[in-house]
This record gives structure tokens, sequence and C-alpha cells, in this order.
């Protein structure tokens, strides 16, 4: 463009018409154009009609024209007092064809084409597309491949359009053969490959595809083996290069990371400096790096997090803490001192929502526990953050606190959602191995017209359990948080299906729910409703079942009432690594109804971090039920059962306990489970948050009831490995065990899954 721009300015220099008189321009007339329209030229032209033409002006109107990118060649000359303007045009891009792409969408290579100046539509610049070119050879050696050819073709079309042709040889992709650290003298090196997601590949590698070189995944590998060293107390570890190298043949990779570890410090002091709002004890507290420590980057980073959220719970905003390390070589330890400014005290001026095109205002500042007006409190908009988030109406959540403007004390929070569908009709198909297939059917909508309300109705079937649900839930009944549900129901439950026992419950019901926030983290619920319940028996029917119906009949009416608490603290509720949830439930078939009984479930469950890559999970669930009043004893279909991959894996579902004279199990009174498990990333996939592994030992017991057992007496044990997957088809979970204490009566099944997906 630089040349053709030259040429112009300087056949306008030597045009002798110009140089011999100036005019007055009366008219200006525009040649060449086929696509742009002359108005276009018009804009971008500086002399107007009126206008005297000079030299000056004649260049300045060529580079103007120029400077648009849309012309090849301008010209300017006149005939008397009309001016012409005289255009060649440079092609359009007409189409982009893309052939050969196999590792890539063509849409997603049109796209980083597109980011690339190269598009349809577009202005054809030959210099674009070499850069296009490179940056399609950029995308694949993302992915390892080295080897990829791409040729291209320009192929002129009518009315000085063109279409380009990308023809794409992939090629193999390079494999890493082999990964190098020197300069490791404390740790072996398979111990340090351990912290790389890059491998020389192993038997998932078709699947990770971690044997393929990716200079983004080197960089996050060099900083986990940096954050390991760091962690272990080698305060001067350095990573002085790296080499990368590949074969002739493009087809292996060749890494070598060369380190120096330095020596092994520990903490001889640690020190708080500065202006102390907070009282220096609960400050001390707060640091997590202690003397006689092996030194740890994490802790240090840790202790600045804890110190700077603390001041942002009184007000801070801007709270700087500064860490200052003094070193002593010879004795191999180093001390810190943590310099607290916490600048000045802010209060929040205004807390702004934007992105809510359908959820109301309301629904999301009802969430909010840092209140406008109020002193800056880092806490409750962190909180304020998760409970946004735990509606369940937003893909995303983002918070900043900027502060306003001119002011040196005031910041706003600005809140940005992003609106996902909150409406669903479904159609579900699974299959769970103690129930067969499972088809459901439903229509819900979490947030109606955007008020926060939920309304759904739901079905589902399977050779077990056949129910029909319809619900509405409004989580704010009252301004304090206080919820109201309602839920109509209908449950057939058919265990002779499944070749377990031959009788037929259908239960109708309602209940009207209520749920009371106590804290954060605790919410009591209520609910009252009564459940119509039918038995049918057959003349295969166990005893105990017909003598129920003859002493109780074929249907029952009871009034329920029911309570509970829940606590929730885990940090994930899909892969928890730390915190623990507990729940206490209470059922009570009340006076007045023709069964009476009182039922209590306790379950904890308790996940302590081990390591980056294990966590202990701990679990307990202990229940009873029991008849009072006019009821003597209790209807089988209330009794626990124990046994599956949901209470103690390696038995049969729900075969456990005492046994009538056909090896079928009561069920009983009182439960006791409990369950310990080691999560960690499945073998090749550590970085993948979709699947995970365990190892298990679960313990249950079983008794009361009709048949008197003590609890010893029942105790099974089990031991084995896990899997749960949230594959593309749906979540699936996987168990292999082996009891550890068993009957002889006992019926096993040692591999039991669960999977299912929706439609």
């Amino acid at each position: 463009m630089k040349l053709s721009y030259l040429a112009a300015a300087v056949s306008v220099a030597m045009a002798p018409a110009w140089a011999a008189s100036s005019f007055v321009v009366k008219d200006i007339r525009v040649e060449g154009v086929q696509r742009t329209e002359p108005g276009t030229v018009f804009n971008y032209l500086p002399i107007k009609v009126g206008d005297t033409f000079t030299d000056a002006r004649a260049e300045a109107s060529i580079k103007a024209l120029f400077a648009t990118g849309f012309f090849n060649d301008v010209r300017i000359e006149h005939e008397g007092d009309v001016l012409i303007v005289s255009v060649a045009e440079r092609p359009v891009v007409a189409e982009l064809i893309i052939n050969g792409s196999k590792e890539f969408d063509k849409d997603q290579l049109k796209k980083a084409l597109k980011e690339n100046g190269l598009a349809e539509s577009r202005i054809f610049d030959r210099a674009l597309l070499d850069l296009a070119t490179q940056e399609l050879k950029r995308q694949y050696y993302s992915r390892g491949k080295y080897s990829v050819e791409v040729n291209t073709k320009v192929t002129p079309l009518e009315r000085n359009r063109v279409a380009i042709t990308f023809d794409i040889n992939e090629g193999a992709a390079a494999r890493i053969k082999s990964i190098r650290i020197v300069g490791n003298r404390d740790f072996e090196e398979k111990e340090l490959l351990k912290e790389f997601s890059l491998s020389t590949g192993g038997w998932l590698s078709w699947f990770t595809k971690d044997d393929q070189y990716s200079k983004p995944k080197l960089s996050g590998d060099l900083e986990k083996l940096r954050a390991f060293y760091l962690n272990q107390g080698y305060f001067e570890f350095s990573i002085d290069s790296t080499q990368v190298s590949i074969s002739p043949d493009k087809q292996d990779m060749f890494l070598t990371v060369n380190i120096t570890e330095g020596a092994k410090y520990t903490v001889s002091d640690v020190k708080l400096a500065g202006d102390l709002i907070v009282p220096e004890p609960e400050m001390r507290d707060l640091l997590q790096i202690k003397t006689g420590d092996i030194f740890t980057r994490d802790k240090v980073n840790g202790s600045v997090s804890a110190l700077s959220e603390r001041l942002g719970q009184e007000g801070y905003a801007f709270a700087n803490i500064n860490v200052a390390p003094q070193l002593d070589r010879d004795k191999q330890q180093v001390a810190f001192t943590f310099f607290v400014d916490p600048g000045k005290r802010s209060y929040v001026r205004r807390i702004n929502i934007v992105g809510n095109t359908r959820t109301r205002d309301e629904v999301i500042r009802r969430e909010m526990r840092q209140v406008e007006g109020g002193w800056y409190d880092s806490a409750k908009i962190k909180r304020s953050k998760e409970r946004v988030d735990l509606l369940g109406y937003f893909t995303d959540v983002n918070v900043e606190t900027p502060p306003v403007p001119d002011t040196a004390d005031q910041v706003d929070v600005n809140f940005s959602v992003k609106e996902k569908p909150t409406g669903n009709v479904t159609l579900g198909a699974g299959y769970a191995q103690n129930e067969g297939l499972i088809l459901s059917a439903g229509i819900s909508q979490s947030n109606f017209f955007g008020s926060g309300k939920a309304v759904s109705a739901s079905f589902n079937t399977s050779k077990l359990n056949r129910y029909l649900n319809l619900s509405f839930t409004d989580p704010y009944f009252t301004i304090d948080g206080v919820s109201l549900g309602y839920d109509i129901y209908t449950r057939r439950y058919t265990p002779n299906n499944i070749d377990r026992y031959n009788y037929q419950t259908d239960t109708s019901g309602f209940a009207v729910r209520f749920g009371v926030p106590i804290t954060e983290y605790d919410t009591v619920n209520f609910s009252l409703g009564a459940e119509h319940n039918k038995v049918e028996v057959f003349e295969d029917s166990p005893i105990r079942y017909r003598d129920f119906v003859r002493d109780f009949g074929k249907s029952n009416l009871t009034w329920l009432a029911r309570a509970g608490w829940a606590r929730d603290t885990r940090d994930s509720a899909l892969w928890p690594t730390q915190g623990r949830v507990m729940r206490v439930n209470t059922e009570f078939g009340l006076p007045g109804g023709d069964i009476e009984y009182g039922k209590f479930v306790h379950a904890q469950q308790w996940f302590f971090p081990l390591s980056k890559t294990f966590t202990l999970a701990l679990s307990g669930e202990l229940s009873f039920v029991q008849p009072y009043g006019s009821t003597e004893k209790m209807p089988f279909y209330q009794n626990f059962f124990l046994g599956g991959i949901g209470s103690l894996r390696g038995f049969e579902t729900g075969t456990i306990g005492p046994k009538d004279e056909n090896g079928d199990a009561y069920g009983g009174t009182r439960r006791a489970v409990a369950s310990a498990e080691l999560l960690f990333p499945f073998p090749g996939m550590k970085d993948d948050k979709t699947i995970r592994a365990s190892a298990f030992v679960d313990a249950g017991t079983l008794w009361g009831g009709e048949i008197k057992t003590g609890a010893s007496d029942e105790i099974r044990y089990s031991a084995g490995a896990a899997l749960t997957w949230l594959s593309p088809i749906g979540p699936m979970k996987f168990s292999l065990a082996y009891p550890l204490r068993k009957k002889e009566d006992d019926k096993l099944q040692r591999f039991q899954f669960t999977l299912g997906t929706t439609f």
C-alpha cells in the first residue's frame, strides 16, 4: 500500500494541469467503483464542491482514500472545473473454504482467522492472508502437530470478489519422548514429574493427550514445579532454563528443564509491623506460618490473604500487606516481617446490579449481606456473591469494588450477572442396578417470571418405583428468608418386579413445607401433610405382610409432621475437598391417623484435605423408627433396609439384616452405617474434574423390629474401589467391593453401578 501511495503522490506532484492553475470545483465525479457506494468516497474525500482545487488538496485526497484500505489505485483528474476521482477497488473476500481439518471444527478456525483480519465480506489483503496462514499453523502447533502443512489458493470471482481456499494436511501429532529435569539433588526425577500434566504417555494418553506438547501446559507445569519446591522450604529455588527440541521428522519432542534447588530454609522469626488496626494477638492467630516451620510459600500467601480479609471486615477495602524476608544463608533461615498498611476505612456508597434481564433486582438484592451506606466488609461481600451464585439462575457472577471517583473513603459494589435459562422441559432415561430402566419426564421453572419462586411437575417410572409429583416453593415467603412450599404426590412401589417381595403399595399425599434460616449455613425445615396408603398383598406374600393387612386394613391414613436441621460448609457440592454436611430429620405419624410412629435420621459427612491430590471423606448415619400410641408394631414398609451402592457396597440392595423363613430381609427399626473413603483423581487424569476414583471401607448394621437381634449380630463390613464420572451422557457411579464380614445367607453383589442421563 505504501508503494501505491508513493506512486500516486508522485503523479500528483508531476501533473501539469494541477501545477498550471487552481480552480473552484463545480462538480465531483467518481469512476471505477463496483461495490463501494460513491457516497462512501465523498465522505472520505477532503475536497467538496465549492472548494478551490490545489496540489496540496489533491495530495491530501489521495492519502485519505488510500487510508481507507478499500482501493488498490487512486487517480485524480479534472475536466474543466469538474473533478474526476478514478479508483481501482481491492477485491472482497466472498468465501473462505477450509479443507482437511479434522483436529479443529471449521467454525473454530474461521473464528481464529477473523480475529486476524481475514473473514468473509472483508477487503482482501495478501499480507493478512500470510498472517492468517501462520495463525492456522499456530493453532495446530498448540495440539502438537508440528508437521502441519497449510496451502492457500486465491480464486477470482465476478464483481471483483475472491474465494480463498485453505488446504490443510494436518500430519501426525508430535509425541513427547522424554522429559528430563537436570539439577535436582534432594528429589528424584520421577517424583518431580508427578507435578507435571505433560508426560511421555500412558495407557490413557489417547484420551487425555498428555503426551502432546503444549507451550501453555509447559508453563503451567513449570509453575507447579516452582510451587512444589517453594512449599518444601527451598526459598532460593530457580528454573534456569528450558529446552524444547523436536526430531527432524517432527514426530518426537524432547523437553529438558534445568533447575537450581538451593538450600532448604526454616522460619527463624515472624513479625508484624505497621498500623495494626486489629489487636496484634488476633492478627497473629491469622498467620499460617510460624517460627520453626519449614518455609512454605502457600502459608506466606495464605497469611497475607487472611490479614487482608480480616482488615476488609473492618472496612479497610484497600489494605496493603507487604512481606519482607530476611535471609541468613549461613544458618539457612529466613525471617518474615508483615508490614500492615490498612489505608483509609471505606464504606459502600451504592450496590449496582447489571446483566439481570429476567430476574428482578429484589430477588438478587435480598441475598445481599453487605448493605448500602454501611462500612465495607469483604466477608459480607464474599458471602453475598456466594448466595447469588447458589440461586442457580446465573452462569456467571462477578463482583468488583471500585473506589468512587474524587473520594478517599467510598467504594461501589458492582455485581455483574449472566443469566441462564431457568425453565426446563425434560425427558430422561437411566438405569439403576436395583431398579432397572428408569424413565422420567418433567417441566419446571425455578425462577418463575423472574420472581425467584419455583414450580415443577415431574414423573418417574421404573420396575420398582413410579411417582408423580407437583411442587411449588417460595424461598422468601417472608422478608427474613422463611420459605414456603407445597407438594402433591402419588407413588407406587412394586418390589416383586425385581424378585424381592410380592406386595404393592400405592401412596398419595400432600405436604406444606417451611424453611427457616438460622445462620448463613444452617436451615431448619418443617413440614405438615397427610398420606394415604393402600397395601395389596397376595397368597405368596410373606406372612407378616398379610398380618399387617389383617390388623390395619388394606388402606390407612397417616397425618405426617416432619422437622429437620441441615448445615453445609463444604467448599463444593460437586467435588468437595473440605468442610462438612450434616442433616438431622425427624418424621412423626401424628395421633388421629391410622398409624402412629416416630422416625429419626442423623447423617454427617466430613471432608479433610490430605494433600492437593487426596481427600479423606468420613460419613456416618444413625436412624431409628418406633411405633407409639395405638400402633403396636411398625408398618413393614416403614422399616429401614441395608445393602447396596447407597449404604453398604458389596451386598445386594436391601438384603442385609434379619430374614424370614424364605430368606427375605425383614428390615429393621434401627440402622447404623459408617464409611471411610480416600478420594483421588483417576490415574492418568489428575487434572480432569469430571472423574474421581476412591478406595473405601463400609460398615453397617440393622437390627430391631419383629426379630429381636443385637446391633453387633448383624454388622457387616466391606472394602473396595469406586469411580464417579460426570460423563457427557450423564452421571455414572461404579463400585467393586469385597465383603470382609458376611453371613452364609447374605446375598452378595460385588460389582454395582448406577447411571443416567437426560435428552
